[in-house]
């Protein structure tokens, strides 16, 4: 969530309305005709025909009929972020000798206001009913990762977090609490890692370390995920959290950042508060 204060009129409606309508189609909605994309985006239907045609002269859309959808040359938005972060290219070899050790999927994320933002993963195998790819928005309060990313956050921006979702549950396991999820943020950024266990989905269990820019700045997470049948959050605090912390650490000093000797042992008998 970028801090900037950015006044109304600075910004240009036309572009926060064309990126609207693409963001309206979805794997629920594919396609669509501009009456349903007005309706989607609350948009007027000269408006929503105005900007289709901008964005089908452009690439981005095509129509069959009455009916619109997005074309691959969308893709090429993600790839030019990806081109344009290091980090990415940085991370990639250090995620797959994770997942290797591990045996299972190894992924980084970044903060995107409420959420945890899939910006890189090597999966191995299938433990969640959701499709994670590149892209993939996760509620940060509910995941190691989104955890991790709002552990070092500023306060104002935490607060913003929990004042705009309200810490939804989404199994009983949820904190959902706001004194406790604070707590809960100051044990992770006390210990340097987070595991968080079906708080998101039931059988989902994770562990998340941060990663750092070179001014020592968190800019993203790095996370190993798992299923209760296969482990549990103890196991992977004694058995995966030493790698995975060592594997942030790597990761961060190949962006440059220097991890002082004496912060490169993890505490052996270290445990978050809550699982």
């Amino acid at each position: 969530m970028n801090s900037m204060i950015i006044s109304e009129g600075d910004r240009l409606q036309s572009v926060e309305r064309a990126i609207s309508v693409l963001l309206a189609f979805d794997a629920a909605r594919p396609t669509a005709t501009m009456a349903e994309l007005a309706e989607a985006t609350n948009l007027a239907r000269p408006t929503v025909r105005r900007i289709l045609l901008t964005l089908h002269g452009l690439g981005y859309v095509e129509n069959s009929g009455s009916r619109w959808r997005l074309t691959p040359r969308v893709l090429s938005i993600g790839q030019h972020y990806s081109a344009s972060n290091s980090i990415i290219e940085v991370a990639q070899p250090h995620l797959l000798r994770l997942a290797e050790q591990t045996e299972e999927s190894a992924s980084l994320a970044a903060l995107d206001g409420a959420d945890a933002v899939y910006i890189a993963r090597v999966p191995v195998r299938r433990i969640m009913t959701i499709n994670i790819s590149i892209g993939t928005r996760v509620p940060a309060h509910a995941t190691s990762m989104g955890r991790v990313l709002l552990a070092w956050a500023p306060s104002e921006l935490i607060a913003q977090v929990i004042e705009e979702t309200g810490l939804p549950a989404y199994t009983r396991h949820t904190v959902t609490d706001p004194s406790i999820f604070r707590g809960a943020l100051r044990t992770v950024k006390d210990q340097g890692w987070s595991v968080v266990s079906e708080e998101l989905e039931a059988g989902l269990i994770s562990i998340a370390a941060p990663v750092r820019d070179q001014n020592g700045t968190v800019i993203a997470a790095l996370a190993s995920s798992t299923s209760t049948g296969r482990s549990s959050a103890a196991k992977l605090v004694s058995d995966v959290a030493p790698l995975l912390v060592a594997t942030a650490e790597k990761i961060s000093e190949d962006l440059g950042h220097h991890v002082p000797a004496a912060a490169r042992s993890l505490r052996a008998n270290a445990h978050e508060g809550f699982f």
